[in-house]
């Protein structure tokens, strides 16, 4: 509850997922990614029996910290403030430090674990690594339900949008995982549910080959024509000058920096355990894909003459 009610929850509707939202309503913004996330997380975890609340408040909670522009965005903030910048970081230091005025929102260890280990860049889908993996098999479902989710949508949104046809999905995916949407996503939940199974008291996520092959291949499909094609990357660039330049600007503003984070509800800037750079990245990751617009257009645009 109190991740739904939270600013950064709120916040999330106007922040990209692939295409910036000013090129169509109907796109999928980081909202209706995390809401279908969540879908697949409660599917999964109600078919295992597993605790739905669970997946629900760390699947709700797992892009909070998503920068705007997508992953323009966070790969701006890489470059302009720390190469260690990472969205699933940022997300457990919106829960932990920043939501409610510096409070945070008091979660559990197992939500805020979830949270962390719920990103895979373009990593394994199950990893080998203990490491990679949350403590708790719900925070694992999550991590899986987040890669069937954007395979689906953004495969979905790509042909909408005439980025990609249809007919250039590869045929073994298709011929595995379906035509649609609704066969694609059914395949894959179905696929984890079939194949997971408990050894020495633990229950083990898997999948078949045939399907997490699929998986796979139109990943790397999506990377090579849709997050990597010359029409969204062109946007991205944009994306990552304008970031940049606000990030500068607010390093030199603190008077309206601090005001930005009040508006925020976010913990204000304290130079005495926090260094302004780590402030500024704060409130840029933070902003929204319109308030970024806006406050360019506001400092750096002139204002004509009355």
């Amino acid at each position: 509850d109190r991740i739904v009610y939270s600013s950064a929850f709120r916040r999330l509707k106007r922040k990209t997922q692939v295409f910036l939202s000013p090129m169509g309503d109907h796109y999928r913004t980081r909202l209706t990614h995390t809401l279908e996330v969540s879908e697949i997380a409660r599917t999964i975890a109600r078919a295992m029996r597993l605790n739905e609340d669970l997946v629900e408040a760390i699947a709700l909670a797992h892009d909070l910290g998503h920068p705007p522009f997508g992953h323009g965005g966070e790969t701006a903030l890489k470059e302009i403030y720390s190469p260690d910048f990472s969205h699933h970081k940022q997300s457990l230091r919106i829960v932990d430090i920043l939501e409610q005025n510096g409070k945070g929102l008091n979660l559990t260890y197992e939500v805020r674990d979830g949270i962390l280990k719920h990103s895979k860049g373009y990593g394994k889908i199950i990893p080998d690594d203990p490491a990679e993996m949350a403590s708790t098999v719900e925070g694992n479902i999550v991590r899986i339900a987040d890669i069937m989710a954007y395979l689906n949508h953004d495969l979905d949104d790509a042909i909408k949008s005439g980025v990609v046809n249809a007919d250039q999905v590869p045929e073994t995916c298709e011929k595995i995982l379906g035509h649609t949407h609704s066969e694609r996503a059914t395949a894959m939940i179905k696929d984890l549910i079939a194949h997971s199974k408990p050894q020495d008291g633990t229950l083990y996520l898997n999948m078949s080959n045939e399907v997490f092959n699929a998986m796979g291949e139109l990943r790397q499909f999506l990377y090579e024509n849709v997050y990597r094609s010359i029409r969204v990357h062109n946007e991205f660039i944009k994306a990552r000058r304008i970031l940049t330049e606000l990030y500068t600007f607010f390093l030199n503003n603190e008077t309206l920096l601090l005001k930005e984070l009040a508006a925020m509800e976010m913990s204000k800037c304290n130079h005495r355990s926090q260094s302004k750079e780590r402030c500024v990245c704060d409130f840029i990751a933070s902003l929204t894909d319109r308030r970024a617009l806006d406050l360019y257009s506001t400092i750096f645009f002139p204002s004509p003459m009355v």
